[in-house]
């Protein structure tokens, strides 16, 4: 049996693409013989600039992994012809699906991530009409920064990155649930991570806000808590008293993270336990009614009436513990393995912090001489 990838002229000026079998393959949808499959996807035949030259090239690449694809699975005799009702089918209800399934703080992430992908794709998108070309303009329309949300602000890098993932996690799922004939995840490029600046408090200004007297002690609590776990708002809002666990000098929390839904072990300090509170029943959440609406006004007030000219956010706060670890001299896997990291790349970013900080500390003393 082989497969060959052939074209078919059209009156446009594009050329369509189709793959063609001999001998011929029974059809498992119409139990009929077939010779022909078309991919759905075209050829500029005179392109006019570099995108159409662009496109030609990655629908070649698709093309022909399709090919291959097909290839191999007719030697398998596993025949990968979609049938007609899940070509039909709504990409972005299955979108959707999956989205909903998602907990915490990641939910919003979704919910948004799916919002972006429908007001560019629409609501009745299938499965039938995505390729790399689309994919490849939808990353580009999240790279113009489009603005949807509350404040109509046009969303940074970071957030784009996000939100494309969120789309080739689901590209990924729908192929190995059989749902495209392609993977056309591992066709497309991320968007890169932008570097961004990570603020985060020195020990004297944490100190000075553990000092600092607030209205709302609970939510003061949580922060300063994160400040010496390094756990996110999500963990530290959800955690039950059931999961904290031990004895003074050897207390430690065993929860699953909100973001990853990893179950991770972690030591805690006699001090961060302090900020606990009287222990509840063990059902109960330790922080309960912290709610994430009130955190930005409590931390602008907190952080002014400190003296402290810096914009913290919550999770600063995880960025603070990082980095007086590393200051401390903890090492880097270590530290990896407290945040929850699942690769300690991640953790890298915090030591170009403490390089500045090197730098910052070596200009301090100065003298004059001749």
């Amino acid at each position: 049996m082989k497969v060959t990838l052939r074209k078919k002229a059209l009156t446009s000026g594009r050329t369509s693409l189709y793959l063609d079998f001999y001998p011929p393959l029974l059809h498992p949808d119409t139990g009929k013989l077939t010779r022909r499959e078309f991919l759905g996807i075209h050829l500029f035949d005179k392109p006019k600039d570099s995108v159409e030259r662009h496109h030609n090239r990655e629908t070649m690449k698709l093309a022909e992994h399709t090919r291959a694809t097909r290839q191999i699975e007719i030697q398998n005799q596993q025949f990968g012809f979609l049938n007609a009702e899940r070509k039909t089918a709504s990409f972005v209800e299955y979108f959707k699906s999956i989205a909903i399934k998602k907990v915490g703080s990641n939910s919003d992430n979704w919910y948004m991530g799916l919002r972006y992908f429908t007001d560019f794709a629409g609501p009745d998108l299938r499965f039938i009409d995505l390729n790399v070309l689309f994919c490849e303009e939808y990353r580009s329309y999240l790279l113009t920064g489009p603005a949807l949300g509350p404040r109509r602000q046009k969303i940074a890098v970071n957030t784009a990155v996000s939100y494309f993932n969120k789309f080739k996690a689901v590209l990924k799922a729908a192929y190995k649930a059989g749902l495209l004939t392609q993977n056309i995840n591992e066709l497309i490029d991320s968007i890169k991570d932008e570097e961004t600046h990570r603020e985060f408090l020195v020990i004297e200004e944490f100190q000075k806000l553990a000092e600092t007297k607030v209205k709302n002690d609970l939510l003061k609590r949580a922060a300063l808590f994160s400040g010496l776990t390094g756990l996110r708002f999500s963990d530290v809002q959800s955690l039950l008293w059931s999961e904290v666990r031990g004895e003074p000098e050897n207390y430690y929390i065993q929860f699953r993270q909100e973001k990853t839904a990893g179950v991770e072990v972690l030591p805690i300090s006699d001090i961060a336990y302090s900020l606990l509170g009287e222990k509840g029943d063990e059902a109960r959440k330790v922080f309960s009614g912290i709610k994430y609406a009130q955190v930005k006004t409590f931390l602008l007030k907190w952080v002014a009436d400190a003296g402290i000219r810096k914009n913290i956010t919550f999770h600063s706060f995880r960025h603070t513990y990082a980095t007086l670890q590393l200051t401390s001299g903890t090492d880097i896997f270590t530290i990896s393995k407290l945040l929850g990291h699942r690769n300690v790349k991640t953790t890298q970013i915090y030591t170009k912090v403490i390089d500045s900080k090197k730098k910052e500390a070596a200009n301090r003393i100065k003298i004059t001489w001749s």
